[in-house]
């Protein structure tokens, strides 16, 4: 069993105004098996978190610890973090020029095992993959995200999840740009994954629709940087009664300004 242990954590961003601070005493673990969705309004540190956890240098980590089986995160390179069982998606996936699906693919599964797949099983399963995500098959020799529409960079981002089987995936607003069928189909993806490997889901959303398909096992609401209350799926269905208003009233929310 993997497990991802956040413990007062407090996260910095440099903007116009000077140093801003986003997250402010974070604490949340994560285990293999587990679902834990992270909900909460615009510019409450959601996002913020899932690119510390993966190491982007933008966000300067000013206290508190990430451990990955109680091993320091923070002081790996963002490819040891994959390398040790982390994967984020991200909301806004990247084009990569000049390099195909199925290089790519390919490259970051020798990276991560140490050495290349066989070849014909990797085909088998990438394939398998992309079938199951409704991909044409023509993508796998299209240039990452090139062109892709954000539904479909959204299942290149699950294509990965499934062929790259992490042990944690921090999957950052996948429901966001989705009709109704392409979230159904990532959503069975990361089922698929979760099932076939034992993964652990940090799934953040600001909406509850994707948990009518990806049913999590622990929610968390974050407002102005920190954990605001936790419970199981039923607090995710009083959000939507509800809303956030009860937790922002009367809150600075700084992380406004900097967060997507």
């Amino acid at each position: 069993m993997a497990v991802l242990e956040i413990r007062d954590l407090h996260v910095t961003v440099e903007t116009d105004a000077g140093t801003t601070p986003i997250l402010n005493g974070v604490t949340l673990t994560v285990r293999t098996g587990e679902t834990h969705a992270i909900m909460g309004p615009n510019g409450s540190g959601k996002s913020t978190l899932a690119y510390t956890i993966a190491g982007h240098p933008k966000y300067t980590v000013t206290s508190g610890t990430i451990t990955l089986d109680g091993e320091d995160v923070l002081a790996m390179a963002v490819d040891e973090r994959a390398r040790a069982g982390l994967f984020l998606a991200m909301q806004y996936p990247v084009e990569i020029p000049g390099v195909t699906v199925t290089n790519f693919l390919r490259t970051a599964k020798t990276a991560i095992d140490g050495e290349a797949p066989a070849i014909r099983a990797w085909t088998k399963d990438v394939k398998e993959a992309m079938r199951n995500l409704r991909m044409d098959p023509k993508f796998a020799q299209r240039n990452v995200n090139e062109g892709f529409s954000g539904g479909e960079k959204k299942r290149h981002e699950i294509l990965q999840l499934e062929v790259l089987r992490p042990q944690i995936a921090v999957l950052d607003e996948t429901d966001s740009g989705l009709d109704v069928d392409a979230l159904k189909i990532v959503s069975e993806g990361v089922n698929r994954a979760k099932e076939a490997t034992g993964l652990g889901v940090l799934l953040i959303t600001h909406y509850t629709r994707i948990l009518r398909y990806i049913q999590p096992d622990f929610v968390h609401v974050m407002v102005a940087g920190r954990i605001a209350e936790e419970g199981g799926p039923e607090l995710a269905a009083r959000l939507e009664d509800e809303g956030y208003d009860r937790y922002v009233t009367g809150v600075d929310e700084p992380a406004a300004a900097v967060e997507a």
